[in-house]
């Protein structure tokens, strides 16, 4: 057994706080599910069960600041309307989600009732009216958040630049790497491979063997689209790298479904996370099939 050295990349929520707190929690979280795993006696008395964890806070970048890439408020949330741009994608990503059915009941709703934000424009509210009866907790709020996060990293390739440059730095070439990415984090470390920026011959990251998706955006066409992905092209991941894709199908950032439709060489897990928040990170994280990853313990 070798220690494994754990990359995280977090998504928008989490990076809202410091560097130093989002290290605590997701390392707090993953003792939690290795404990789970190992029991408390192996994790005590066996330093190799303890990941060594680095997280770099890309969403630093969007801190006021000569050096930033500009205020936080330029980033999207749910205080601002949408505009014309990211009403199309969201359209078009909730078509890609709604059953033919659906969609023609969206058609046919009046947008005026009590339901979603009036900030949305009545084509996003039209259809969101309807996937939110799939859920009974009107989670698909979330959804249309998690979507404008994705576009505006997708669309502004300054910021992916950046925030590439700054998770790079987190890459070594020597130490066994296991990269676990939540939400946007999803997004980002697989454009990173994709790319070949890591993992790849010549390029830093080259010992990364496991890539771990928690709560990812990747499943839904729309998204895979923006990332000049065209159908039926699929998802793939380098030979030597293991893909683990976790996701609970109440977390609706997913879509509710896992990625072997859209990928290869991927192996989808379904977990649990509860009725609080299944998309939250920690949840994630504090998950078996997480921890089986940062021990690389498979059996």
């Amino acid at each position: 057994m070798e220690q494994q050295h754990i990359v995280g990349v977090h998504g928008i929520k989490q990076g809202r706080t410091s560097q130093r707190e989002l290290i605590k929690d997701w390392d707090k979280a993953l003792n939690r599910g290795i404990t789970a795993l190992h029991g408390q006696g192996a994790v005590g008395t066996n330093p190799l069960l303890t990941p060594t964890l680095e997280i770099p806070h890309w969403s630093s970048l969007l801190a006021r600041g000569a050096d930033r890439l500009g205020p936080s408020d330029l980033f999207p949330n749910d205080s601002t309307a949408l505009t014309a741009d990211e009403e199309a994608f969201i359209v078009e990503a909730l078509d890609d989600l709604l059953t033919l059915q659906e969609r023609a009941l969206a058609a046919e709703l009046d947008p005026t009732t009590l339901g979603p934000p009036k900030l949305w424009p009545a084509s996003v509210t039209r259809r969101a009216m309807v996937y939110d009866r799939r859920t009974p907790d009107s989670v698909v709020g979330k959804l249309v958040t998690g979507l404008r996060e994705v576009r505006f990293y997708l669309k502004h390739p300054n910021l992916a630049s950046q925030v590439h440059d700054h998770v790079l730095k987190a890459f070594s070439d020597d130490t066994a790497t296991v990269i676990i990415s939540h939400s946007l984090g999803s997004v980002i470390a697989y454009d990173l491979i994709r790319q070949k920026k890591i993992a790849a011959p010549g390029t830093v990251g080259t010992a990364v063997h496991t890539f771990v998706t928690c709560g990812s955006p990747l499943g839904i066409p729309a998204v895979r689209r923006a990332m000049n992905i065209p159908e039926p092209e699929l998802l793939a991941m380098p030979a030597h790298i293991k893909w683990l894709n976790v996701y609970d199908p109440d977390d609706v950032v997913t879509g509710a479904a896992g990625l072997a439709l859209g990928a290869r060489n991927v192996t989808d897990i379904e977990v649990d996370n509860g009725n609080i928040d299944p998309h939250a990170a920690q949840a994630y994280l504090r998950t078996i099939p997480v921890a089986r990853a940062a021990t690389r313990c498979w059996s």
